[in-house]
């Protein structure tokens, strides 16, 4: 068993954003979605389990020299949750899973590192999730130990209910960085962090 896999959400319709898929738009040169898997990938060192659905095709063509292996689910216009279980059914066996999406570049490996050692501290029993001033962030790390649970229900499977229904298996961790409270929606939301990015390689 790994110690370590990650799966991220790629599937969404992307509405809001417009005509372009925002996992598409460029990232510091490369997609949003690739920019994302290198990401995950330099915090586990492990490859990235990406579950596709809108746009599956040209997901998987930005993703043809990274680290990430796709898995396609049918019922994307069902909603996340159903993401999120065909990505806990195809991930590979490890002993920490960390599950995130896909339009979130702010984040940095080490953010994500700070993310699994808050996690392995508090004793790695539990599902953390990152909070800052009461808001919920992602990613969330989950145990091996409660994989199935959040298979258990048919009909709302994934996180966001079990967390909820069963606060006992969540801790909370104050992480403060922006990066896991923000992600990118509406083509503002890209420009603004479009310049971030230029600034950055000035």
């Amino acid at each position: 068993m790994d110690e370590i896999g990650a799966i991220l959400l790629a599937a969404g319709l992307s509405a809001r954003m417009g005509a372009q898929n925002k996992l598409l738009l460029p990232i510091a040169g490369v997609p949003m979605i690739g920019h994302m898997v290198e990401t995950y990938s330099a915090a586990t060192g492990r490859p990235v389990l990406v579950v596709t659905g809108h746009e599956a095709d040209q997901i998987e063509d930005a993703l043809r020299d990274s680290p990430a292996v796709t898995c396609f689910n049918p019922d994307f216009e069902q909603g996340q949750a159903r993401s999120v279980m065909c990505g806990l059914l195809h991930a590979p066996a490890a002993r920490r899973l960390i599950i995130g999406l896909g339009d979130q570049p702010r984040l940095r490996p080490a953010d994500l590192g700070a993310l699994i050692d808050a996690h392995d501290a508090a004793g790695g029993d539990k599902i953390s999730i990152p909070q800052w001033q009461a808001q919920r962030g992602n990613p969330i790390l989950v145990p091996a130990c409660l994989r199935a649970r959040l298979l258990e229900d048919p009909r709302a499977p994934g996180c966001k209910k079990f967390t909820r229904a069963y606060p006992e298996h969540v801790q909370f961790h104050a992480l403060q960085n922006p990066g896991f409270y923000a992600d990118v929606d509406t083509p503002a939301a890209y420009a603004a962090l479009h310049c971030t990015f230029k600034e950055a390689t000035v």
